[in-house]
């Protein structure tokens, strides 16, 4: 059985844990609240649970340790499906309510534009740690209360270019999302390839809403590239592996960062997948020595529902959890979403325990790490 085997059981416990535990008690005077507002149900659910859980596992070690300063933190989870509205209005009463030294972890470059269009963290003050998008649009030019952790779009493309380089891949087709989380990833891609020498032999297309991927197919297969590079989320890059392969294509895979290897492996079928390379914009979480994976294996143990695996958007999201921990530190007694956001434009360079993330009063990305895993012939990620 390969590691990514989901069960309906640990989903369910944790959905149940997510989306009623964090609310289950009423605040106290002491408490430290921080909002997050992402899909628990819906097409990006699996996602969604993972960013949440991922926060979750180090606020509660955090808490196990005497919390902040002596106050312990609340993590406030709400789910808004994926609605746009509804994360917008999720987002202005739980600012209103609940007063949140920060949010962490929202998720989609559509969800994230319009909330800067909406101005509500402008009015509040209130700033966003490790938002799950790598939009170009959502840093250029940088938006004062959005703090990232990972690489964007167009360098993860950029990398997957400088990698076909080496292994003289010259021929190349992209499917992308027709937004601008799909858009940035093929801009990117398209400003490095004719300085490696790639030819962009076709471009496919879909939309998100209603994914009909049966133009995309017709059009990739029919050029024959020696590769395919995937700005697409979970389902629709399955949908695609799978009539790709069944057209008889035959070329590379690769996809960015993020998708969910697990969703990908189930909708598609491990033989349509194998061989696959995903771009990571965070180290690899599975095993190694390093202090910041050794503490997230210790918390998914102890905090985690039985038999849950580990995902990167859980790691991402642990990571940005004990980034913006150490701000709150920094931000003393009783921060208020002011004195947070201060406290990480002011952090300079932070190693979290083997990763580096750097912010300053003039820089919001914090990180250009980018890696590429592949998935094996068991259905593992490997390096």
């Amino acid at each position: 059985m390969n590691i990514f085997s989901r069960t309906c059981s640990w989903r369910q416990t944790l959905a149940g844990l997510l989306s009623a535990a964090s609310l289950a008690l009423p605040a106290q005077a002491a408490d430290i609240v921080v909002g997050q507002i992402t899909p628990l149900t819906g097409v990006l659910a699996s996602i969604g649970k993972d960013l949440a859980l991922g926060a979750k596992l180090w606020f509660e070690h955090v808490n196990s340790q005497g919390g902040i300063n002596g106050q312990k933190i609340r993590h406030v989870v709400l789910n808004d499906t994926f609605n746009i509205p509804e994360t917008l209005k999720q987002t202005e009463q739980l600012i209103e309510k609940e007063k949140p030294a920060a949010l962490i972890g929202y998720l989609g470059s559509v969800t994230l534009a319009e909330l800067i269009k909406n101005g509500v963290l402008d009015r509040s003050s209130t700033p966003l740690i490790a938002p799950y998008s790598g939009s170009p649009g959502l840093r250029n030019p940088p938006y004062p209360w959005y703090f990232h952790i990972r690489a964007d779009y167009a360098q993860e493309t950029a990398h997957i270019a400088e990698h076909l380089a080496t292994i003289n891949i010259k021929k190349v087709a992209v499917l992308y999302q027709d937004d601008a989380f799909g858009q940035s990833g093929l801009a990117g891609f398209e400003a490095v390839a004719p300085k490696h020498g790639i030819e962009i032999v076709a471009r496919g297309t879909y939309q998100l809403a209603a994914p009909d991927l049966v133009p995309a197919v017709r059009l990739i297969a029919a050029n024959r590239p020696q590769a395919v590079i995937m700005i697409a989320n979970t389902r629709p890059a399955a949908a695609f592996a799978k009539a790709y392969r069944e057209a008889s294509g035959d070329g590379m895979l690769f996809n960015v960062s993020v998708i969910d290897p697990a969703e990908l492996v189930k909708l598609a079928g491990l033989e349509n997948v194998r061989g696959m390379g995903i771009t990571q914009i965070i180290p690899y979480p599975y095993s190694g020595v390093s202090r910041l994976v050794r503490d997230f294996h210790r918390d998914l143990k102890k905090y985690a529902p039985p038999n849950t695996p580990i995902t990167y958007a859980m790691f991402e999201e642990y990571i940005g959890a004990r980034v913006l921990t150490e701000a709150l530190q920094r931000a003393g007694k009783n921060p208020t979403s002011a004195k947070t956001a201060q406290a990480l434009q002011n952090l300079g360079k932070f190693d979290v325990g083997g990763f580096t993330v750097e912010f300053s009063p003039n820089n919001r990305n914090g990180s250009s790490f980018v890696d590429i895993t592949v998935i094996g012939a068991e259905g593992r990620l490997l390096r």
